[in-house]
């Protein structure tokens, strides 16, 4: 314990006292218009790229988990794709797909096109994002859920097909509400994960966290400083989700526990009501 509380102390002072740190100067940044302009993208990015992901995860392990061998092959090919190649290499892609389809159309396969655009126009920076941090997302949370699923027993869901119950009303209202215990801690941490990853989006370009803060070093030539600023910023917001992790889990611990995890309020009254007993 000595210790720990001398490095603890010895890490403190090196870091309040270095000067290259420049503290004053990441207070000056910290709420500019700027990055709190790149904040609120970030968390847009991370809410509608989760979103696109749980929903098409959901249809694509439904999908893997289906009789069909074309359906559930095609789930697969998809998983393998997405899952196989690096998350910043398929933004970059995105970004630049117009240099393989200059044009994008609708129209007959095979035959005339009755509408077309530049693919640089219908593929922006913001929609290059979403589809690159979206669907690389999908291919994982479709394995989250099909793990959920699967940990399910088998005989509740016979139980409901031998009353008669199709296979959609079963995994809408028997298996998916008991898989949730399986599905949400690692949703929890996929979503923070997905906070983290929008930083790849500075290299499509598109103006997130990381990018406003890229933006500010190049003119002030402060590039550790302003590295660490946005550093905290992504710490406050991960403990921010990490706390909303810790009740969305022991909301669904409900029935699958006997007794539920403390909050962090609860601990700390238990640890005041120990100190006051111990001083008594």
């Amino acid at each position: 314990m000595v210790a720990i509380a001398v490095l603890v102390a010895m890490a403190a002072h090196a870091v309040l006292t270095n000067q290259r740190f420049n503290w004053s100067l990441e207070g000056q940044y910290f709420l500019s218009a700027q990055i709190l302009h790149g904040v609120s993208v970030t968390l847009e990015l991370t809410v509608a790229s989760m979103a696109i992901g749980v929903v098409l995860g959901v249809v694509l392990a439904i999908m893997r988990l289906s009789p069909n061998p074309v359906v559930s092959g095609s789930a697969w090919v998809y998983v393998w794709g997405f899952r196989g190649t690096p998350l910043l290499v398929q933004l970059l892609l995105w970004a630049n797909l117009g240099a393989l389809f200059p044009t994008l159309g609708l129209g007959v396969p095979f035959g005339p096109e009755f509408v077309t655009r530049q693919t640089f126009t219908l593929i922006p920076g913001v929609i290059a994002a979403l589809l690159g941090l979206g669907l690389n997302e999908a291919a994982y949370m479709s394995e989250i859920v099909r793990a959920g699923i699967l940990s399910v027993g088998e005989g509740q869901v016979e139980a409901a097909a031998s009353i008669g119950m199709r296979r959609m009303s079963i995994m809408r209202r028997i298996v998916l509400p008991q898989a949730m215990r399986v599905i949400v801690p690692p949703t929890g941490n996929e979503t923070i994960s997905m906070l983290k990853s929008t930083s790849l989006v500075a290299y499509v370009p598109y103006v997130e966290l990381l990018f406003a803060t890229q933006n500010i070093y190049t003119r002030n030539y402060q590039v550790m400083p302003m590295l660490i600023m946005a550093s905290i910023w992504y710490l406050l917001i991960t403990s921010v989700l990490m706390v909303g992790q810790f009740y969305i889990e022991r909301h669904y611990a409900r029935g699958a526990m006997r007794a539920l995890p403390p909050t962090p309020m609860q601990k700390l009254r238990a640890r005041a009501a120990q100190l006051n007993s111990a001083i008594r």
